[in-house]
């Protein structure tokens, strides 16, 4: 279970000074008492107090007089559940509900499986139901909006340890529409090339990826770099964007519990020219039995 304050308007680095009226609260139960399943169920709160306001109004004689907006709450509640099976080496199946305790229906549906039970072949199947997350008073609760179901079949064939090619292909249903999503890659020891195709009602998109990471002695430093490269256009007959994007880091891991990780990201395309920025991160296991 955890409890704690959400980020003030316009995020500012700061600590909210109204904990009653904006808060995160939420717990989770997971149940392992049955061989090959684990089942969670969980709850979440988020309680939002949007800032009041005056504005300027008419009164009934048409003189201009300062009038206090005060809106209510607008949150976010859900229940949900999560069942999940496991057999080893041969079947793996997750699902998920969730429901908005706001709003009284669904919000999100899950199903994802994998059978591995053929040698050196694998299958995946992935389903999803969604409903657009709204806040509670919210204006956009008026507006008429469609959910979307997506549904994804995938399959994978490994040529040996080092070497596994990968293919799937993805349909999504929107309200008055749909879109379809190719996606083919290679995993190997070395690193990962992936390529994606996306038409249809989603709009056309290209997208080719490689990353590739390598270890130096046993696991002390490990350099990775990646490399991103899309274009993409709202319709066929439209013009086209083009994204770059490139990574390049190093990890270096002194002991087993303590790790040091800094990565350099750059990025480019016609809003974002040229944004480059460096992130650093400290990793310290307190207990490696987690």
């Amino acid at each position: 279970m955890f409890y704690g304050a959400n980020v003030p308007a316009y995020q500012k680095f700061e600590i909210t000074s109204d904990w009653a009226n904006n808060y995160v609260f939420s717990g989770k139960l997971n149940i392992n008492n049955f061989k090959d399943f684990r089942i969670g169920l969980s709850y979440v709160d988020k309680n939002y107090a949007p800032q009041s306001y005056e504005t300027i109004r008419l009164d009934e004689n048409y003189d201009p007089i300062k009038y206090l907006i005060q809106n209510s709450s607008n949150q976010f509640k859900y229940a949900s559940a999560d069942v999940s099976y496991n057999l080893e080496n041969k079947l793996n199946i997750y699902t998920r509900y969730d429901f908005d305790l706001n709003f009284n229906t669904t919000s999100r549906f899950e199903l994802n499986g994998r059978y591995d039970q053929i040698e050196n072949w694998g299958f995946n199947l992935y389903y999803n139901y969604r409903a657009p997350q709204i806040r509670y008073n919210s204006i956009f609760a008026v507006f008429d909006y469609g959910n979307t179901h997506e549904i994804e079949g995938g399959i994978d064939y490994k040529f040996n340890p080092n070497f596994t090619i990968t293919g799937k292909f993805a349909n999504v249903i929107y309200k008055d529409d749909n879109s379809q999503r190719a996606t083919i890659g290679l995993n190997t020891k070395f690193g990962s090339v992936s390529y994606r195709k996306t038409f249809g009602y989603a709009g056309e998109l290209d997208a080719l990826s490689i990353y590739t990471a390598r270890s130096f002695f046993d696991g002390f430093i490990t350099p990775s770099i990646g490399l991103g490269y899309t274009t993409y256009k709202l319709s066929a007959d439209d013009e086209a964007n083009n994204i770059v994007s490139l990574l390049a880091g190093v990890n270096v891991r002194p002991w087993n519990v303590l790790s040091f990780d800094l990565q350099g990201q750059y990025f480019n395309n016609k809003i974002y020219q040229n944004d480059f920025r460096i992130l650093f991160k400290l990793n310290y296991w307190f207990n490696v039995n987690l």
